[in-house]
């Protein structure tokens, strides 16, 4: 029983010697235990360098036990992970504004093009201002002057060119009855079908009305297009200016050169697409005006515009050209026309776009195919004709900031003030 003076529940045990349990932590060898397994060192233990990361703390510095090459791999990781979770969110904001996004890009390339027809205009004694607007009107001239040409050549030759289509269209199913043992009634059956999907598909509507948005947004997009056109002819160094002021001062430097440099690079890719496709356009024309082909001019203007998208748009237009003289023209002038595309081609790869890019787009096959790919994926047909020039001009950028220009510039002096020229003292009377 407890003395009256004595708290209620306290166990004094601990202070009786030999009664109680033993203090937890305390460093007593167990009368079982291995106790001899904790003096030896296992063979593949490394001897500590003590270079591992540590961190202060109340009771001084705790050693965390971090490597230096995970320190290394840890700092690569999270850097990693924040330049794609940047990359990611920048292209989700351009795909959710690619309706001003992709007519300001637009506008750029015509600006990379037909500057140089602004700038003669200002040498000509002319203001800049209706020289750009001058610039902007005539490049509307001239592509709907292209338009209404092909319009009219279709219109012109719409009758022949659909018995031409007939025949040919004839001359298909009866290679495939003979070839592959198809019955007409097999043949008839299948376009059926598909005439079915296209017209029952329970969406023709719906696909209406999106070709509908999709044509107001092409027309919005277009005007955009061409502000912008205009606004980047008139005030461009001034637009320029402002983008790098926008960065911080010791980055502005740097910025403007990558962006004169991505302006060389942007220049040279957009000229010398416009050579290369006019030669292909003039000389697979000149092939097929030979050859006796219907829609010559239509023929050129597509190969013109295909020439814009590298190996694809090619190959593409080529294509079409092949058959269209299948249709009009049968097998053998099929082949020749073939021919003529290969060979217009041939001497685009390895002869013009060598002499004409040079070195200043430089831009492997496979990151050209990557990213027409991905241009395909993020804005279709428009993604994929910007999607090499984008290439080249990041190619540029991230080349000049790491040191890497094929033709390094001498470095530009920072200008500096001048320190203040000290007062001559007065001699004092």
């Amino acid at each position: 029983m407890s003395k009256p003076d004595e708290p209620v529940g306290q166990d004094n045990s601990a202070d009786v010697p030999g009664v109680g349990v033993p203090e937890v932590g305390r460093d007593e060898e167990s009368p079982v235990a291995d106790n001899s397994a904790t003096d030896g060192v296992s063979g593949t233990v490394v001897p500590t360098d003590d270079q591992h990361l540590v961190a202060a703390s109340s009771k001084g510095t705790i050693d965390l036990g971090v490597t230096p090459g995970m320190q290394i791999a840890s700092a690569w990781a999270w850097r990693f992970l924040v330049i794609v979770a940047a990359v990611l969110v920048i292209a989700y904001g351009m795909r959710y504004l690619s309706e001003v996004v992709v007519p300001v890009t637009v506008g750029i390339l015509l600006t990379a093009l037909l500057v140089p027809v602004t700038n003669a205009l200002q040498r000509l004694r002319l203001p800049r201002g209706p020289a750009a607007g001058i610039t902007v009107i005539t490049t509307i001239v001239l592509v709907a002057g292209l338009l209404t040409l092909v319009g009219t050549q279709i219109a012109s030759q719409f009758d022949k060119l659909s018995d031409q289509v007939g025949e040919g269209v004839q001359k298909l199913r009866d290679l495939l009855r003979i070839n592959f043992g198809l019955t007409e009634k097999d043949i008839t059956d299948s376009l059926n079908k598909l005439q079915d999907t296209v017209m029952n598909g329970g969406g023709l509507g719906q696909r209406a009305a999106e070709v509908g948005t999709t044509a107001t947004h092409v027309v919005a997009g277009l005007f955009i297009a061409l502000f912008c056109l205009f606004f980047f002819l008139y005030q461009g160094p001034q637009i320029w200016a402002w983008v790098v002021r926008l960065f911080p001062r010791h980055a502005r430097e740097k910025a403007d050169s990558s962006g004169r440099k991505a302006w060389v690079s942007l220049t040279a890719f957009v000229r010398a697409t416009i050579i290369v496709a006019a030669v292909d356009a003039i000389g697979i024309s000149l092939g097929a005006a030979i050859l006796g082909l219907p829609l010559v001019s239509a023929i050129g203007i597509l190969v013109f515009v295909g020439a814009f998208i590298p190996v694809v748009g090619a190959f593409v237009s080529g294509i079409v050209a092949v058959l269209v003289a299948l249709v009009a023209k049968g097998p053998i002038v099929a082949i020749i026309m073939l021919g003529v595309v290969i060979g217009v081609q041939q001497l685009e790869a390895h002869v013009l776009q060598p002499f004409l890019l040079g070195r200043a787009v430089s831009v492997h096959p496979l990151a050209v195919i990557l990213a027409i790919a991905t241009g395909v994926v993020v804005a279709g047909i428009v993604g994929a004709l910007l999607a090499v020039p984008t290439a080249a001009v990041l190619n540029t950028i991230v080349n000049h900031l790491a040191g890497n220009d094929v033709d390094p510039e001498p470095p530009r002096p920072i200008p500096r003030r001048r320190p203040p020229t000290p007062r001559a003292e007065q001699p004092t009377t």
